[in-house]
């Protein structure tokens, strides 16, 4: 189902919608701040395994991101020291994606790899349904995997007919974009850029 949402104001009726969809375990496709992603409640497993399975991820192997609302209740997901938290919140909202030890707080399936990425998009349509739903989403990118170069898709209407029936939801929020998001390693002392995407750190 594509359902359209603005970004200026969103619906509350319409987020409802997505609300009810992610509590019963469902995934949605929805517009960030760089591209389009896929994603579902991310402390809910069992549809966080439908994911990896969709996207062929195995969560032993790869780092899982989560979309959070703010950084006030980060603690939960992830542990996070003073340097990096003022990083964080000098660079949030925005195109980043901060990777940090996970928390216990975290299901099992995140803690094989003892991280978590963490994302807080500026987007409005996005933080709106993490704040509704009170978790994070878990987050990964829509691209088109049999392009030689990641090209990702941009078309609501036509990740709508590529997912048709794998996901529950598609969020028209517009178009997206090409450029994924920064990926900044926080694990270590040293923060260390690891993909240079959208997002330029202050």
């Amino acid at each position: 189902m594509l359902l359209k949402i603005y970004e200026e104001n969103p619906n509350p009726r319409e987020v409802a919608k997505v609300i009810h969809t992610l509590q019963d375990g469902g995934l949605i496709i929805y517009p960030t701040d760089t591209v389009y992603a896929i994603g579902c409640d991310a402390l809910n497993v069992r549809a966080v395994e439908k994911i990896c399975q969709i996207k062929g991820v195995n969560p032993q192997k790869s780092n899982l991101s989560i979309i959070c609302y703010d950084l006030s209740n980060l603690s939960e997901y992830a542990k996070v020291n003073n340097a990096a938290f003022k990083l964080m919140k000098k660079n949030l909202p925005g195109p980043f994606t901060f990777i940090l030890p996970t928390s216990n707080e975290l299901p099992k399936i995140y803690k094989n790899r003892k991280e978590v990425g963490i994302r807080v998009p500026d987007n409005n349509i996005v933080r709106t349904i993490v704040q509704e739903l009170g978790n994070p989403l878990l987050t990964m990118s829509v691209h088109d995997d049999d392009d030689e170069i990641l090209e990702y898709s941009t078309d609501p209407e036509l990740i709508a007919e590529k997912y048709n029936g794998r996901v529950d939801l598609v969020i028209d929020g517009g178009y997206g974009g090409l450029e994924p998001s920064t990926v900044v390693d926080c694990t270590t002392d040293e923060f260390e850029i690891v993909r240079q995407g959208k997002g330029q750190l202050k």
